[in-house]
């Protein structure tokens, strides 16, 4: 409880907006919250989208912007390399899942790898093609709603 309340965010407040001016698509989820702000945890009621947490393991950098890591990508190999980007970054890459196939030298094993491409729209891309890789998972969701076992099966 006490890390969820430390992790929130806020639309509210000085200089933000009021619960009654806020619109649908301000509470909305939106493709740059991917790894920066949880899709599920928010509250029900006149809140609902205005007040998040943030993803596992989102930061933000020295200028505000939230940021989510991303393990390099070299000529269809994946480093050890992490790199933090801002949604701004990201829509310049083509970054696959956490989930993709690798062989033990951290090579994608097939011919065709799901990604999220340049301005997020989801494909098949070929590995030479892959800048970046998720690092888990869970890095779309919360501390707390990542502690839900099964998550992906929880209606």
């Amino acid at each position: 409880s006490e890390v969820t309340h430390k992790r929130r965010i806020s639309a509210l407040g000085p200089g933000g907006l009021t619960r009654e001016r806020a619109g649908f698509e301000v509470r909305d989820v939106h493709a740059t919250h991917y790894g920066r702000v949880c899709p599920i945890e928010t509250p029900e009621g006149p809140n609902i989208g205005l007040i998040n947490s943030l993803s596992v393991y989102a930061r933000t950098n020295d200028y505000g912007f939230l940021e989510t890591p991303y393990r390099k990508v070299v000529n269809g190999q994946v480093t050890e390399e992490i790199e933090y980007l801002s949604a701004i970054e990201e829509g310049n890459y083509v970054i696959a899942q956490a989930n993709s196939n690798l062989d033990e030298n951290f090579r994608f094993t097939d011919t065709f790898v799901t990604a999220r491409g340049e301005h997020g729209e989801s494909g098949l891309y070929r590995p030479e093609d892959i800048h970046y890789m998720d690092i888990s998972t869970q890095q779309v969701v919360s501390v707390a709603a990542a502690l839900i076992p099964f998550l992906e099966h929880d209606d």
